[in-house]
């Protein structure tokens, strides 16, 4: 049994080490209250902003889908002391606590911040909503006519070159997934986008948005029917060419289901922008072009001077028979 005076410090995936926040006068880390929605993600969070709310166990998240009981909630097993044990981590219990610093969750390989179960001993952290998933999803809105299950292993990368994608966000799916469970249909979703639903309140923006059906063209009135690749995100100020799009049913607002995900993962109440990657195409093609360089460099060092010398006699052999031609 741990207490508040012999915590060890927690160590973040990428980041230096931070020291775990003492809990006043209690053997172990308190819980706080899940959120009962997507909408209320936001608002949960913010109330553990700073520190941890006491709450004797863990209570499972309601993604936007259809009501389900809590037994149906297998993927943890709470403690009497409100840890909990994921079936991904059953060696070491995970405790629910909330710090400022980003880090990447061990389970949906993206980033957050802010509330999320973390390991005491060693680096293994899961965004709240990755370790109450439940093992499905019936209805979703996002996907309504097949029933979705929790995959914690992404489906194979195609071909060995490219990570298979999320349908909502269009971002790589590496790790926790809900897909479809129909074998013909190829749908999947992050358990961040699952909090999403057709409809949020972006803390951003006064009135309602509405996601609009994939590949097709905004209504008269907002945003003059443009196609959705074209549209610019009122947040990240950007064209996506693929995902899904909230409008405002009210001004012409437009909304990334990408840029949404940050009133779900926390960045966007603690302010944090997530470290933009590099595009691995264009570095390897840099370093492709680096390496032919490299290479003819080394033909030219190791031939020598010789073979200059012997091409350029050649060429001008070349010319001075051209010239006796013309002359003959």
């Amino acid at each position: 049994m741990m207490n508040s005076t012999s915590i060890k410090p927690l160590r973040r995936s990428g980041t230096s080490i931070v020291a775990m926040k003492r809990l006043n006068n209690t053997s172990s880390f308190p819980l706080a209250q899940a959120p009962l929605s997507a909408v209320s993600a936001h608002s949960s969070a913010a109330k553990t902003k700073g520190g941890n709310q006491p709450s004797p166990t863990p209570n499972y998240i309601e993604f936007p889908t259809s009501p389900q009981p809590p037994e149906d909630h297998t993927g943890y097993h709470a403690n009497h002391n409100g840890t909990i044990v994921h079936h991904t981590h059953s060696k070491h219990p995970l405790a629910e606590i909330t710090l400022s610093e980003l880090f990447t969750c061990s389970g949906c390989k993206e980033f957050g911040t802010g509330r999320r179960y973390a390991c005491q001993d060693c680096d293994f952290q899961l965004h709240h909503f990755c370790a109450l998933s439940p093992p499905s999803l019936k209805v979703h809105p996002f996907h309504g006519q097949h029933q979705l299950v929790f995959h914690a292993k992404p489906k194979q990368v195609k071909a060995g070159i490219a990570w298979p994608r999320c349908d909502v966000c269009c971002k790589s799916t590496k790790g926790f997934t809900f897909r479809c469970r129909v074998n013909s249909c190829n749908f999947q979703m992050h358990p961040c986008c699952a909090m999403l639903s057709t409809e949020i309140k972006f803390p951003n923006h006064p009135h309602l948005l509405k996601v609009l059906p994939p590949g097709n063209t905004l209504p008269g009135g907002a945003g003059g029917g443009n196609d959705q690749p074209g549209m610019v995100c009122s947040e990240c100020k950007k064209k996506r060419s693929s995902g899904r799009v909230y409008s405002c049913t009210v001004c012409d607002y437009h909304l990334h289901a990408l840029c949404a995900k940050s009133m779900i993962n926390g960045l966007q109440e603690y302010g944090i922008k997530p470290p933009e990657k590099p595009n691995m195409l264009g570095t390897a093609a840099r370093l492709a072009s680096q390496v032919v360089i490299e290479f003819i460099g080394g033909l030219i060092e190791g031939f020598g001077e010789g073979v200059g010398e012997v091409l350029v006699q050649n060429i001008g052999r070349g010319r001075r028979s051209t010239n006796r031609r013309r002359i003959a």
